[in-house]
């Protein structure tokens, strides 16, 4: 079967990372007899340096020809003092809205190997895997009428029916393979636009009858996610609040390296893109941690191509790997030993490559 992918490095240790995920890309077609055809774009900070814009149109152009893109990271000290509409970030906001990618996939699954390093107590963290889905299109960051003059802002908070129920029925159809619950999280209280949220959330239920609902406030959830996360299994929310939720849920792991992403649409096109940013501060010295961007490939492989057998390869090396003793520099620790990106990497290649990648699927990241 032959995909093609558009990779996009981007700003930072984009480069680095997204070339770890484009190795084990490599490997997993070689073992199971698929063909990735790979075509390199422009994002972000790179592409403001060498062509002036964030998402260039040759980089639409080369996405629109692909199946999936995997993106390193954008942004960066060097851009901060661009105009607000030439900023890195900007690039992300573009390829979303240019492609529809409604629908934000953040799994936060605790992983045995690092329960030290998350800064909750071990009994919170160890029994944690939901999966936070976030509407990516709509609500205030898209909003219009949206303006600025010394003396006051307006930004807008919009939302359609057919925005909320499709990202709804996103977040019911994860639920149904895995523990078969959705927290929607809204604001009813005070929003209008929260209002038609939960409301659309109660017609759809009917449709999912093994599916269990409940409603969240943003404030209370945001509380519960510290103190009860295991609590959650599909958290499904709108734009900001699901920008603000996803960002706390990180920390619980305890690396942001460890965490993966999808943004998708209904047909399976998505892109898939590590949680953490450019890391300016550690750029080109050779110790991001891979896995993010390794583990986001994994995701591409199950939710656009279908794959889930290779995905779940992926996932279990990592684990595999990290139980072995074997970090990178952000997560290293008494008893560990700490290897540069391209040594991790080659430790993930050498497990996907042997035989101690059991015939056992574990579908950690559905």
């Amino acid at each position: 079967m032959e995909k093609t992918i558009a990779v996009l490095p981007g700003d930072g240790i984009g480069p680095e990372v997204t070339s770890a995920a484009v190795k084990v890309l490599k490997l997993i077609a070689r073992r199971y007899n698929h063909s990735f055809k790979l075509s390199y774009g422009l994002i972000g900070g790179a592409a403001i340096d060498a062509l002036g814009n964030p998402f260039p149109e040759e980089t639409a152009d080369a996405c629109q020809a692909s199946d999936a893109v995997l993106l390193g990271a954008v942004g960066g000290p060097k851009w901060d003092a661009n105009a607000s509409g030439n900023r890195p970030e900007n690039g992300l906001l573009a390829i979303r809205k240019h492609f529809g990618l409604f629908a934000n996939l953040r799994p936060v699954k605790a992983v045995p190997a690092l329960l030290g390093a998350s800064p909750l107590k071990e009994e919170k963290a160890s029994d944690v895997d939901l999966m936070i889905v976030r509407e990516l299109t709509g609500g205030l960051y898209f909003g219009e009428p949206k303006h600025r003059t010394h003396e006051a802002a307006v930004d807008t908070l919009s939302y359609s029916r057919e925005e909320i129920e499709r990202i709804v029925d996103k977040a019911f159809e994860l639920a149904r393979v895995r523990r078969g619950k959705v927290t929607s999280v809204d604001k009813a209280n005070v929003l209008e636009t929260s209002r038609l949220w939960r409301e659309v959330v109660e017609e759809k239920k009917a449709a999912y009858p093994d599916v269990r609902v409940e409603h969240q406030l943003v404030d209370s959830c945001a509380m519960k996610l510290i103190t009860d996360p295991a609590a959650f299994d599909v958290v499904v929310t709108e734009n900001m609040f699901g920008d603000i939720l996803s960002d706390e849920a990180s920390v619980i792991t305890g690396s942001l390296g460890m965490l993966p992403s999808a943004s998708i649409r209904s047909d399976g096109f998505g892109l898939y893109e590590p949680v953490h940013g450019s890391g300016p501060d550690i750029a080109g010295k050779g110790i991001a941690n891979p896995a993010a961007a390794i583990l986001s490939a994994a995701m591409m492989l199950r939710y656009s191509f279908g794959m889930d057998t290779e995905a779940a390869a992926i996932e279990e090396a990592v684990q595999t790997v990290l139980e072995d003793g074997f970090r990178t520099a952000d997560v290293a620790e008494e008893g560990t030993r700490a290897l540069s990106t391209e040594e991790w990497t080659e430790r993930i290649l050498e497990q996907l490559d042997s035989e101690a990648v059991s015939d056992h699927i574990l579908f950690a990241y559905m």
